[in-house]
């Protein structure tokens, strides 16, 4: 928390000797009592979600905490100094658009997710997987390049609940066996969304913001494999030998139940169709989820019409990790208070200070620290002159920066959901030094193809 607490404390120093206007009319209240106050709440908010295991409350619960109280003393001030609300409404209009597009394109994600448990898909995957034999090391291997070739057709957060949940249903409380798994596909499926243009949030962004190309991306394919390699290969030296136990005279073959490869393949379409539609109409890629959400309940209207054996998606609703959700809603709307206030304006000011290079690799810090997204956002916003190449490095370290940290994206967050009690903060940053050193190779094979050879 030291390191949360100087830098913002470098942005609070930038922030005072900044002018009036930073939000294109608004006032910057960096410097205020609620500006200062605010940010004082978000910083203690994030030690308590930090500590989760210390005050064992539901990281969730201060998330939303903070980031509905920061906006209300944000209102407060505005009514006690008489200042119009127009901007406050138009900017928590835009914040709640973002949030929720981002809340029901991951509410759809879990309830398939949900849905193939109940349908046994996880489960005969695990038996194939350990009736064969395979030991702890090959399903970590497994596991890991399945997450890093999965999440760039689909997205990284999704492809890390998939196989989180895998971990899980073959040995629920090996820790030794669940902690490197669980980085192992953080990091593979951060490092697999980092080198397609819609595999993340932040790529996303940079591509329809047209800061590169589709083959710009695919050029950061060596970077990430290779990065995400040295990381899955010094975590597998803590991977226990041996194998999952399995007696195949007492071990129960599981079966699929009805339908359940129909709705492996309707999630796999449902993302292919939030893809197109995003890409071609440019809508919201929840749209095209809850389409996905709106052909799992005729599916399920099929199956209850055509066997004995039907599934509720409601009731597979009920079993999503709702506490996931709320923690991102909190998150984002304590960050998109902080971007409000003026602070993360000055997260780019760290290009000004050490060059674009040195910045681009700060960004992936940073976006471990708050969230990649909003700082995405600012950057995006503020636009300094880069090349191609440097666009492709900050779209890089800000998708594989948030590996460093367990909460430090999507991925990581939902894994910690799935994997409650186990995977947590404590345990991900035990392991940290493995995470660092595959992303300054990153960076390293990124300077030598982009800078040195120019091939992209």
């Amino acid at each position: 928390m030291k390191v949360l607490l100087a830098l913002f404390g470098i942005f609070g120093a930038m922030a005072a000797n900044a002018s009036e206007g930073v939000h294109g009319g608004a006032v910057d209240l960096t410097g205020s009592w609620v500006g200062i106050l605010c940010l004082v709440i978000f910083v203690v908010g994030y030690y308590i979600i930090a500590s989760e295991e210390k005050y064992h409350m539901n990281k969730a619960k201060p998330a939303l905490f903070i980031g509905t109280f920061m906006f209300m003393l944000i209102g407060l001030y505005y009514a006690i100094h008489g200042m119009k609300m127009d901007y406050l409404h138009e900017e928590l209009g835009k914040l709640i658009l973002e949030i929720s597009e981002i809340f029901f394109f991951l509410f759809v994600a879990m309830t398939y997710i949900e849905t193939m448990i109940e349908r046994n898909v996880f489960e005969v995957l695990k038996y194939k997987l350990i009736s064969r034999g395979y030991t702890y090391k090959k399903i970590y291997w497994i596991t890991g390049l399945l997450a890093f070739f999965i999440s760039p057709v689909a997205d990284n957060l999704t492809t890390a609940l998939i196989l989180s949940t895998v971990l899980v249903t073959i040995d629920r409380t090996h820790k030794e066996f669940l902690v490197p798994g669980a980085i192992n596909i953080v990091v593979a499926a951060n490092a697999g969304g980092a080198w397609s243009p819609f595999g993340d949030i932040t790529t996303l962004m940079a591509w329809t913001a047209e800061k590169g190309t589709v083959i710009d991306f695919l050029a950061l394919f060596p970077a990430a494999v290779v990065g995400w390699w040295l990381t899955a290969y010094l975590l597998s030296r803590f991977v226990p030998k041996g194998q999952p136990h399995f007696d195949i005279n007492t071990t129960y073959k599981p079966e699929l139940k009805p339908g359940a490869k129909t709705v492996i393949y309707l999630g796999v379409f449902t993302i292919l169709v939030a893809v197109f539609t995003h890409t071609f109409f440019h809508f919201t890629p929840a749209w095209g989820m809850m389409f996905g959400l709106s052909l799992l309940k005729v599916h399920s209207y099929k199956i209850k019409k055509s066997c004995d054996d039907p599934y509720n998606v409601y009731i597979n609703m009920e079993k999503v990790e709702h506490d996931t959700l709320f923690f991102f809603f909190g998150i984002l709307s304590a960050v998109g208070a902080l971007h409000f206030l003026g602070y993360l304006e000055y997260v780019t000011k760290l290009y000004d200070v050490i060059g674009d290079i040195a910045g681009n690799v700060g960004v992936g810090f940073v976006s471990a620290i708050i969230d990649n997204v909003p700082v995405m956002s600012a950057i995006l916003k503020a636009n300094p002159p880069m090349d191609d190449g440097q666009w492709m490095l900050v779209t890089m370290t800000a998708g594989i920066g948030g590996s460093l940290i367990s909460f430090g994206s999507a991925a990581g967050v939902g894994v910690m959901g799935k994997i409650r009690g186990i995977y947590t903060f404590n345990s991900h940053m035990k392991y940290g030094w493995t995470v660092l050193a595959g992303y300054l190779v990153s960076v390293a094979i990124w300077y030598v193809q982009f800078e040195i050879l120019g091939i992209y």
